[in-house]
C-alpha cells in the first residue's frame, strides 16, 4: 500500500468515525427532544438520560486516551463539556432540573462541529 492510499484509508475513516459520531448525538438529541415536549414516561426519561450519558462517557474515555489525536486543549475542553452532560443528565434523572433545553443545545453544537 502507497503512502497516499494509507492517507486516503485513514482519513475516510476518520471521516466515517465523525459520521457515526454524529448519528449517535442525533439519536441522543430525538430522545432529548421527546423529553423536552413534557409526554413522556419515567422509563422514557432514564432511557433517554442514561442513553446520553452513556455516550458522552464513552467520548470522554476516547478523549482522554493518549493516542487521541486530537489537539490536547481541544481534547480538555471536549471533557469539559461532556463532564457538565453527564452532571446535567444525571441532575435531570434526579429530578433536580428540569431544563432539557441546555442539553439539547449543548449537544447539537458538538454534533453540528463534527
Amino acid at each position: 500500500m502507497t503512502f497516499e492510499a494509507y492517507e486516503a484509508v485513514v482519513e475516510d475513516s476518520g471521516h466515517e468515525a465523525r459520521g457515526r459520531e454524529r448519528r449517535a448525538l442525533s439519536l441522543g438529541i430525538d430522545q432529548l427532544e421527546r423529553l423536552q415536549g413534557g409526554r413522556f414516561s419515567v422509563e422514557d426519561l432514564v432511557q433517554s438520560l442514561l442513553y446520553v450519558r452513556r455516550l458522552w462517557t464513552i467520548f470522554i474515555e476516547d478523549l482522554a486516551h493518549p493516542e487521541n489525536g486530537l489537539p490536547e486543549q481541544l481534547r480538555a475542553d471536549i471533557i469539559s463539556i461532556g463532564v457538565w452532560v453527564v452532571k446535567e443528565s444525571d441532575r435531570l434523572r434526579e429530578e433536580k432540573s428540569n431544563d432539557v433545553m441546555q442539553l439539547i443545545e449543548i449537544n447539537r453544537l458538538i454534533r453540528d462541529a463534527l
